[in-house]
């Protein structure tokens, strides 16, 4: 047996009679950015989040950096964020021309620690960034006193969290602004690349929307620098099927995510997720930790699982941000779990049966050790 990391064919298979015949009418039309498609789902997926506005954009990262433009951040300005999360988060601040600042986690949920957050904060300091991580939701209450005694913004960084909720909010409700990532492994993903913003606040919407238009409300006049950066109709209808079955392939996340719990109880020296309170997490990825992480990823790919690593390394010690200065132990909790994280497969079309081997092939792989 093979099993991937992520199903998206099985995805596929289920919108197809759906999509297919609205993707032949988009090439008939030859509407392909912008168009009805675009605007239906940006009403869906605002209703869904429980927002007045969803302004759908090219990817993930574009969605963080229009997100801290609209918020006002800008060149040297700081801006705090878990050191686990993707580097895109990081990217997109330094993007702007602002200092990404990385900060330690929870040793519970790996997800941004609002001790580390308030101690990191400067007179630099313009936004946190709280990442909602693995498809769990961070305690963003916890940051709004500290962000409001600093007079700083909380952008949502929810790639990984379409439909988790946090004391019966949506992920993408509780900060000033949110991002998200429609990439198509994430739990509400695209035929390709795309990504939203969303806030109940009008004018930054109307800011995102503007600055993701070449800066441009009206055309060939450009307000402000902008940027190329919009959803097309072919991953709107796509999004627009997948919307629709969102809950229930979240319920069936939640489902294997139960069932992984019993089936790896019993195996020694595992660390498996677990929920903080108040959340309903949606489980974009099982994430379980383990002494001799690479050994036993080997061992489960041997067998025929296509387990993974998310992350290998906290953002700030890759190449890329050498430049910051950061040394190893600077967030150390993050840096302690990078080397022990392993995503077992997870999606809704995950069968039992499936689970149950996966669970073989773990206990064997820890075991041979």
């Amino acid at each position: 047996m093979n099993i991937p990391l992520v199903d998206l064919r099985a995805q596929a298979a289920e919108i197809a009679d759906e999509v297919e015949p609205q993707v032949l009418e988009i090439l008939r039309s030859a509407c392909y950015v912008g168009g009805p498609h675009v605007a239906a789902f940006e009403k869906a997926f605002a209703q869904f989040v429980g927002v007045d506005h969803a302004i759908g954009v090219a990817n993930g990262t574009d969605a963080v950096e229009l997100a801290l433009r609209a918020v006002g951040v800008g060149a040297g300005d700081e801006v705090i964020m878990p050191a686990n999360t993707f580097i895109a988060t990081a990217e997109a601040a330094s993007r702007i021309g602002a200092i990404p600042v990385p900060v330690d986690v929870d040793p519970d949920h790996l997800l941004i620690s609002p001790e580390a957050v308030a101690a990191a904060i400067s007179e630099r300091t313009r936004a946190i960034v709280p990442v909602h991580l693995y498809g769990q939701v961070a305690p963003v209450e916890a940051l709004e006193p500290i962000a409001a005694a600093a007079g700083l913004a909380i952008v949502e960084d929810g790639a990984q969290s379409q439909g988790a909720t946090r004391n019966g909010s949506s992920a993408g409700s509780l900060g000033a602004i949110a991002a998200t990532s429609f990439y198509p492994g994430k739990n509400l993903g695209a035929s390709g690349d795309g990504g939203a913003v969303t806030t109940d606040d009008p004018d930054r919407a109307s800011t995102v929307r503007l600055m993701a238009n070449h800066g441009s409300a009206t055309r060939y006049v450009h307000d402000v620098v902008g940027m190329n950066s919009r959803l097309d109709e072919v991953h709107a209808v796509t999004l627009r099927a997948k919307l629709a079955r969102l809950n229930d392939w979240n319920t069936r996340r939640q489902e294997a995510s139960d069932r992984y719990a019993e089936l790896l109880a019993d195996i020694p020296g595992l660390i498996l997720p677990r929920t903080m309170p108040g959340n309903s997490d949606v489980w974009h990825l099982y994430v379980i930790r383990v002494a001799e992480r690479d050994r036993v990823l080997a061992g489960l790919r041997t067998a025929g699982v296509g387990a993974g690593v998310h992350y290998p390394d906290p953002w700030h010690l890759t190449p890329a941000y050498v430049h910051l200065g950061y040394r190893p132990g600077a967030t150390p909790i993050a840096e302690s779990a990078a080397s022990e994280v392993l995503s077992l497969p997870l999606y809704p079309h995950l069968t039992e049966e499936q689970q149950r081997f996966v669970a073989t092939a773990l206990r064997k792989a820890v075991r041979n050790g």
